[in-house]
């Protein structure tokens, strides 16, 4: 109980000094910030769970926590989980929506023929980190703002990621099934479980989230290689002791472990192909909290029934919800949950103040802080040029 009272208050904190903020403020050319807007947020549905926790915000029932903020101010705020299909709640309100919200954990995948049907539509936000639901390239050329909360989970799933890593290399999740099931078979565990220490562990991206894993790797003692199309400052290297490789190719058959941490873009889009796949070590092992389309997902299983792949783990898939025939469900030693390493009780509270805040200053016609924007003016942030 006390830690949900420190929440609660940490979230009306966050909640209210988001909307004293202030920036400078821009004109925007094809839509007007007064007036009474439409709002639309698709979350997932908390069903039994939502009254188990009153920071709970992420979900339907908790819509954030702005629902009372926004009709306060004569907003019309509209919450669901229905995003599939012509006759979803989403698609009834495409129209006539001002602004959608969405998250990576449930997207609302907002494509090129739904930015046309939205003819009032300014805004697109997402709550949480990653933006690749949405048509970007059809977004710019229509004028709107897509924008995002940079940084509001990367400790959250760059905890995640570690957790996995270990689950995988200490071969966790054969003993738990045996626990659960009344077995007790120790082989059955320990010949393939291993010590992380002195392992290689290199990472496809070294952003946010890249870094704070290796910062958390660095007690372990394990080599840590990075890649990514920009070098971190060098005292940031020098500290974290991890090198860096200007060529992922030649990382690959380095690593014990590979962890993908770049964002989903065209040049990422199946980045992990059979052949790339075919560079990896014998026996890697493969976190990816990143996006699963970063990945082919016939060859992320075809590699683990081989062997090829030793471990696989991740929340990330592609759709998402996956169908219950995704052929990740049923790989061999796998550690894949639903998405949720980044929706944390904690994740939940800073995205929700972030959105907030963007909302207030979206009102006002000010301008979000840079780093949140993914398109602004019709120019892509530069992670997904």
């Amino acid at each position: 109980m006390a830690m949900k009272r420190a929440a609660s208050s940490a979230v009306r904190s966050l909640l209210a000094s988001s909307s004293s903020s202030s920036s400078s403020t821009f004109t925007r050319n094809l839509h007007a910030s007064g007036g009474k807007k439409k709002i639309v947020g698709v979350f997932y549905k908390g069903n039994e769970y939502a009254s188990l926790n009153p920071n709970f915000v992420g979900c339907v029932e908790g819509a954030l926590g702005i629902r009372e903020w926004l009709e306060s101010l004569g907003h019309e705020y509209i919450v669901t989980d229905d995003k599939e299909g012509p006759d979803s709640v989403l698609e009834k309100h495409l129209p006539d929506l001002h602004v959608l919200i969405s998250t990576p954990f449930h997207p609302a995948y907002v494509t090129a023929e739904r930015i046309k049907k939205a003819k009032n539509l300014e805004l697109l936000l997402t709550a949480g980190i990653g933006s690749d639901h949405i048509d970007l390239q059809a977004a710019a050329a229509a004028g709107l703002t897509v924008a995002e909360v940079t940084g509001s989970n990367v400790v959250s799933v760059a905890e995640d990621e570690l957790m996995r890593i270990l689950i995988l290399v200490r071969n966790f999740l054969p003993g738990y099934h045996q626990a659960i099931k009344g077995e007790w078979n120790v082989a059955g565990i320990a010949h393939r479980a291993y010590d992380l220490e002195g392992k290689t562990i290199g990472t496809v991206g070294a952003g946010r989230i890249g870094k704070l894993l290796l910062q958390r790797l660095k007690p372990f003692n394990c080599n840590l290689l990075y890649f990514d199309r920009l070098r971190m400052d060098p005292d940031l290297e020098k500290e974290i002791g991890a090198k860096f490789e200007e060529d992922l190719d030649a990382m690959l058959p380095k690593c014990d472990v590979i962890v993908i941490n770049t964002p989903l873009t065209e040049q990422t889009r199946g980045l992990f192909n059979k052949d790339r796949i075919a560079k990896c070590k014998k026996g890697v092992l493969i976190v990816n909290n990143a996006r699963g389309a970063i990945m082919d997902t016939q060859a992320i299983a075809d590699a683990c029934a081989s062997g090829h792949i030793a471990g696989y783990g991740g929340d990330v898939w592609y759709p998402q919800p996956a169908p219950k025939d995704h052929p990740w469900r049923y790989m061999p030693n796998h550690a894949m949950t639903p998405h949720v390493s980044g929706t944390t009780i904690d994740g939940q509270l800073r995205y929700a103040a972030g959105v907030k805040d963007m909302l207030d200053r979206h009102f006002r016609g000010e301008d979000f802080p840079e780093q949140n924007y993914i398109v602004k003016e019709g120019q892509l942030a530069s992670q997904y040029r």
